[in-house]
């Protein structure tokens, strides 16, 4: 099989350090070597992270994003400009609505700076919230009712045409997430 361009997006307040980011990282070094994974710490601002994202990608078409809570906001952005293949988990559909309560002064721990997060971010966001998805047989997304971030009907109803699936408790950063990648790599057909 050629090689296949995969970007894994990271949440609010995480990065390519995460668990899922180093599981994601790990599951394609071993299983998927023939195909080229980004995982980049993102900036936690709207407009410089799409700028990361243009700059990472340099005019290239990803076949897949994979993305987690925020994360899984900025795959759907990407999703819907390259019209390519996208495996949701736990994603934020409202991001804007949801940082508004938690505006202020962060660290990057592994860019190793602060940032803020202001009130002048919240519409930035809110303009890059595309509607609902141009093609949902090229979404799959994963939630987990236990979510104690979002709510993760939020996302059922947002993605009603999209590969929903739902499983009971679990927590935002969904449990047993490892065991879902086999799942991800062939809904996206990479493997």
């Amino acid at each position: 099989m050629s090689s296949k361009l995969v970007v894994y997006l990271h949440g609010f307040a995480s990065s390519s350090q995460s668990e899922k980011a180093l599981l994601t990282a790990d599951y394609f070094a071993r299983e998927l070597p023939q195909h080229r994974l980004l995982v980049p710490d993102l900036p936690y601002t709207p407009n410089e992270a799409m700028a990361c994202l243009q700059e990472l990608l340099q005019g290239q078409r990803p076949d897949a994003v994979i993305g987690s809570s925020l994360g899984g906001f900025l795959a759907t952005v990407l999703a819907e400009q390259h019209q390519c293949y996208a495996a949701l988990i736990n994603p934020a559909v409202r991001p804007h609505l949801l940082l508004a309560k938690h505006l202020g002064r962060y660290y990057h721990p592994v860019r190793q700076q602060h940032y803020e997060v202001t009130q002048d971010h919240l519409p930035l966001l809110a303009q890059l919230a595309p509607a609902k998805p141009k093609n949902p047989a090229l979404y799959q997304v994963l939630l987990q009712s236990g979510d104690e971030v979002l709510n993760y009907l939020d996302a059922v109803d947002f993605y009603q045409h999209c590969q929903l699936d739902v499983q009971e408790g679990g927590d935002h950063s969904y449990q047993g997430y490892a065991n879902r990648l086999p799942d991800i790599v062939k809904f996206c057909q990479l493997a």
